[in-house]
C-alpha cells in the first residue's frame, strides 16, 4: 500500500488529473500542489476548453494553491506535475517561489531543462525528476499517437 505522503502517491494524483485532460482532448498534463502533506490544488491542461494558451496545468494549480493559502508565494509547497514544465510555467513557478518541483516525464522539445535548467527556478526551489516517468511518458505517447 502506498504511503499517503510519498512522491509516488502524489504523482499518481497528478496522473489522474492528466487522464481528465486526455479524456477532454487536451494535452494530458496533470498537476497537484501539496502543502503540509495535503493536496491543496489539482489541475490539468485546459488550453482548448478555455481557449487560453496560458491554461497549463501548472499555472492553473499555482492559481488555485495561492487562492487556497491566501498568498502569492508557495515556499512550503511541492508541485507534482506529469510533464517537465515549459518556460512559461517555470517562470510562474519561480515567481511563486515554489519550494519543490517533482515531475514525471521530460519534455525534450519544450522543457525548461533545455533552456537553462535549475537556474531558471527560484534559488531555494528543490527539483526531483523522473517520478513515475514511464507512466507519465506513456500517457503522452498514447495521446499523440491517437491524434495522428
Amino acid at each position: 500500500m502506498l504511503s499517503v505522503y510519498s512522491d509516488t502517491y502524489y504523482m499518481k494524483q497528478a496522473l489522474a488529473e492528466a487522464e481528465k485532460a486526455y479524456e477532454a482532448g487536451e494535452v494530458p498534463v496533470g498537476a497537484v500542489i501539496v502543502s503540509e502533506n495535503r493536496i491543496i490544488a489539482r489541475a490539468h491542461n485546459q488550453t482548448e476548453q478555455l481557449t487560453d494558451v496560458t491554461a497549463h496545468a501548472e499555472i492553473m494549480a499555482i492559481t488555485a494553491a495561492a487562492s487556497h493559502l491566501g498568498s502569492k508565494y508557495l515556499p512550503e509547497c511541492t508541485l507534482y506535475v506529469t510533464l517537465e514544465p515549459c518556460l512559461m510555467c517555470t517562470g510562474a513557478l519561480a515567481w511563486a517561489q515554489i519550494g519543490r518541483i517533482a515531475y514525471g516525464a521530460s519534455d525534450e522539445k519544450r522543457g525548461f531543462m533545455l533552456y537553462g535548467g535549475k537556474s531558471l527556478l527560484h534559488p531555494k526551489t528543490k527539483l526531483e525528476m523522473g517520478i513515475l516517468e514511464a507512466e507519465c511518458a506513456d500517457l503522452m505517447k498514447r495521446f499523440f499517437k491517437a491524434r495522428r
